[in-house]
């Protein structure tokens, strides 16, 4: 796809072609070069060749064409929650989760001019992220694709009177003037990535290890149902980090949960619990079992 802003499709094609000379060597990220996921793909993985795509599903799919060996994809943020619609991607794109990486975020406000400025384009997660910045300032927030983009698309308006807020590498790509740094409402801004591949971690590569598992499960329409399917990780001491519910579909009869537990299928009291959680569900998928990037508790 070529809906980047003009001046970062030079940019995007150069490690386009870079990742294409050996695809298994590439790691696909969402967002424009210099983005917070491009900085993660190359701090996660500084083997691999980034490759920029426009959308999360365009990320997932060049994984799952052969344009990519993996994907990074951020799933949460300390400050925002969860990122929009990434739940329902996960399970649908048919990839594992086969590793974690939590980065610090800090955002910068650049421009063309000087300001004031009447308003500043960025993802929502960062405009979210900045919002009490953004309020006291006047600054009204404008939806972009990603944060990087939003930083090439004021380069190409040349509109001295709009900001973007964005990574600091991406004021120098695009030739913008960083008017502030760190304009993230909480100094301690934490970004949960995830790593995606076409195939699950073998259980060899995860022996001695400390490990996390995803999975999603959906309970039964029936009273108690979660109570239920929940009771067999507390009964077997399988520590749950992560519980979140959304809905599928248009019925609103039942709810399916995203769950993260520290430890893997292979670990009896672990298998125990994954049973009895599916033995109260109408159904139970793991999404993957990887190495924990840092301690939970």
């Amino acid at each position: 796809m070529r809906s980047f802003p003009g001046p970062a499709l030079a940019i995007v094609d150069r490690m386009r072609a870079l990742a294409a000379a050996d695809p298994a060597r590439a790691i696909a990220f969402q967002g424009s070069p210099g983005a917070n996921s491009h900085r993660a793909a190359t701090e996660a993985r500084p083997d691999l060749a980034p490759l920029p795509c426009f959308s999360f599903e365009d990320a997932l799919e060049a994984v799952k064409d052969g344009r990519a060996g993996a994907a990074i994809i951020p799933i949460e943020n300390s400050q925002h929650g969860r990122v929009a619609d990434i739940h329902f991607l996960l399970p649908e794109s048919g990839l594992h989760i086969v590793g974690e990486y939590f980065m610090p975020i800090h955002h910068a406000l650049m421009a063309l001019g000087s300001g004031p400025f009447e308003a500043a384009y960025s993802h929502p997660q960062a405009l979210g992220q900045s919002r009490h910045f953004l309020r006291e300032r006047g600054i009204v927030p404008l939806s972009h694709a990603d944060t990087a983009g939003a930083a090439a698309y004021v380069a190409e308006r040349g509109d001295p009177n709009v900001a973007a807020i964005a990574p600091a590498l991406a004021a120098e790509l695009y030739g913008l003037t960083i008017i502030e740094n760190n304009v993230e409402d909480s100094a301690d801004n934490m970004t949960r990535f995830v790593i995606l591949a076409r195939d699950a971690m073998a259980p060899e590569a995860l022996a001695g290890r400390q490990l996390m598992t995803t999975f999603i499960f959906e309970v039964k329409n029936i009273p108690a149902a979660l109570y239920k399917s929940l009771g067999g990780f507390a009964t077997n001491g399988v520590n749950m980090t992560k519980l979140e519910s959304y809905q599928q579909g248009t019925s609103f009869a039942a709810t399916t949960f995203y769950a993260d537990i520290i430890g893997a299928p292979g670990d009896p009291a672990v298998d125990r619990a994954l049973e009895e959680c599916a033995f109260h569900s109408k159904e139970l998928r793991i999404l993957g079992s990887y190495e924990q990037a840092r301690p939970r508790g």
